[in-house]
């Protein structure tokens, strides 16, 4: 059993898929599109929309992200509500990570030893999208 995060995006989620996929070495992307379903007459889906992404999915070590557009004409709203930890046991995974995807977002805490974490760290990426960075070696019984 999983739990599968679902990322919403204004029409770049194709962009956003690739993007992820370099970051953690994930080779072979799925896209379905809003066009690639049979129209339903009372929703006509604009031309424009055909190649939008209507799903794809990443298995980024062991969790399920799932990305779409937005459907045409529904309304965007950024997905500041939306945090994705990686947990990891090895630190240097965990700066590679943190390290390719703050380039063109907002560091909010560099990586750096807490209580509760020997590494934990947070940003803001270039999609909008809040990442939380801790090590976990298993030692700490939450």
């Amino acid at each position: 059993m999983s739990v599968d995060v679902n990322l919403i995006f204004n029409g770049n989620a194709r962009e956003a898929v690739e993007f992820y996929a370099e970051v953690f070495g994930i080779e072979k992307n799925h896209f379905m599109t809003f066009g690639e379903f049979p129209p339903h007459p009372d929703y006509p889906l604009p031309e424009e929309a055909k190649n939008l992404v209507m799903l794809s999915r990443l298995n980024i070590d062991g969790s399920n992200v799932r990305f779409s557009d937005v459907y045409p004409g529904s309304p965007f709203i950024a997905g500041n509500n939306i945090s994705l930890s990686l947990v990891n046991a090895d630190m240097d995974r965990i700066k590679a990570a943190f390290d390719k995807l703050k380039v063109g977002g907002t560091v909010v805490m560099e990586l750096q030893e807490t209580f509760w974490s020997k590494l934990y760290g947070g940003l803001i990426d270039k999609f909008g999208i809040t990442w939380q960075f801790s090590y976990e070696d298993g030692s700490m019984n939450m």
